[in-house]
């Protein structure tokens, strides 16, 4: 299945989708992180992350205007 998350335990099998089945107007969701490919860790400390996804640049400036 595309964009499922493969979980493996003891005995157990779940998939998990990026977002909820059944979502509701007007809320809020953040999808599941899917895991993928990751940074080696030398990377990763320069990075502040392992994972490329989330490996985003700092567009930040002051606090909020007056």
């Amino acid at each position: 299945m595309e964009n499922m998350n493969i979980l493996e335990g003891d005995a157990c099998l779940i998939t998990r989708t990026p977002l909820p089945a059944v979502t509701v107007v007007a809320m809020a969701y953040v999808p599941f992180q899917q895991f993928g490919t990751i940074y080696d860790p030398e990377k990763g400390l320069r990075s502040g992350t392992i994972f490329p996804d989330l490996d985003k640049p700092f567009l930040g400036g002051r606090g909020a205007s007056k």
